[in-house]
């Protein structure tokens, strides 16, 4: 399927653009508005991509800009802690840098999560396609990007466009999550700017719901799957299943298209999830297919590490996934019901 790519030798499998972001919770589950303690993290959705994949095995990097200043040395700690290169970062040295910021509160049935953002005018709003070295372009095998990235401002807008025209020219396989975002921008300006993409793309990664909705598609979820394929020429999509059972339980299911062979690929979903922290785990989602496919050549088995690392990540605190090979292996295998399961890692 994407063999010669998987053969070519590159300095990264992945490399990401997107935004990172300092997130600050209340401990437990108190609320923004009552807690006079946060915990401190960074996440950003095309940084969780990247540090899932690398944790997985294979090489990856970000292409971002942080503030120069210590909160964005603890954004470069964090993203070099997983294990993602930092040759790619630049850094803003102006007076008015900053690092946008969001508030994220747990939710408790009938206690909704909430999620209350600070960004505007961060360091990553003053990047230009300038700042980015000409060799980017042909050092990788993947280059990923989300809707997150498009909606951040017209100058982030065009330096994404711009940078998935040159990675295509050099043969780069183009991954795009749709994660439309409403707070960040309408469904008109949205739809439009990403249907100028979708020519471009390789493997899409959206919603059944946002498909749906934003992007007007209709008919039943494989038509509407095989469609993105027939009309864009894009090779993958993937799309995943989320079922709420309350704040702290849910559902994972997913389903893959390959119009190489014309055939949808799945597994049994993930069911009583127990969520401790449900953000990143969509990007937990895409880690595992993209290092499917990177890895294996293979969309049952990225279906089945996608999967598997979306279930994971809504049992972990914070937006970043912090499991490697091993322990994603053993929980396939226990999905599957191979043989024995202990019920403790020991």
């Amino acid at each position: 399927m994407f063999e010669e790519i998987r053969s070519q030798q590159k300095d990264f499998d992945v490399l990401g653009f997107g935004e990172v972001m300092l997130r600050l919770s209340p401990t437990g589950k108190e609320r923004i508005a009552q807690s006079e303690q946060f915990e401190k993290m960074v996440g950003g959705s095309e940084l969780n991509v990247v540090s899932g994949i690398s944790l997985l095995g294979l090489r990856t990097g970000l292409i971002t800009k942080l503030p120069a200043n210590e909160i964005g040395k603890f954004a470069k700690n964090r993203i070099r802690f997983c294990n993602v290169s930092d040759d790619m970062i630049l850094y803003d040295d102006r007076q008015e840098a900053r690092l946008g910021i969001y508030y994220s509160e747990s939710g408790a049935y009938p206690r909704k999560p909430t999620v209350v953002y600070d960004r505007a005018n961060s360091s990553i709003n003053s990047i230009s396609i300038d700042e980015i070295p000409e060799e980017v372009y042909k050092s990788t095998r993947i280059f990923h990007v989300s809707g997150i990235s498009l909606a951040l401002s017209k100058q982030v807008c065009q330096v994404v466009i711009e940078m998935i025209k040159r990675f295509k020219e050099h043969g780069v396989l183009i991954s795009f999550d749709v994660n439309y975002r409403a707070t960040l921008w309408d469904e008109e300006t949205a739809r439009e700017t990403i249907l100028s993409l979708l020519p471009y793309l390789d493997i899409l990664f959206i919603s059944e719901e946002t498909s749906r909705r934003m992007m007007q598609r209709t008919g039943t979820l494989e038509e509407i799957m095989k469609g993105y394929c027939r009309d864009y020429n894009i090779k993958i999509v993937a799309s995943t299943i989320r079922t709420v059972l309350s704040p702290t339980h849910h559902a994972w299911d997913s389903k893959i298209y390959s119009s190489f062979d014309n055939t949808f690929y799945s597994e049994p979903g993930y069911q009583n999830i127990e969520v401790v922290d449900r953000i990143g785990s969509g990007d937990a989602y895409l880690a595992g297919v993209l290092f499917g496919l990177l890895k294996y050549n293979d969309l049952q088995q990225a279906v089945e590490y996608g999967n598997a690392m979306a279930a994971i990540k809504n049992t972990i605190p914070g937006d970043m996934p912090v499991s490697d090979f091993d322990e994603i292996t053993k929980v396939i295998k226990g999905h599957k019901g191979i043989g024995p399961v202990s019920e403790m890692n020991r």
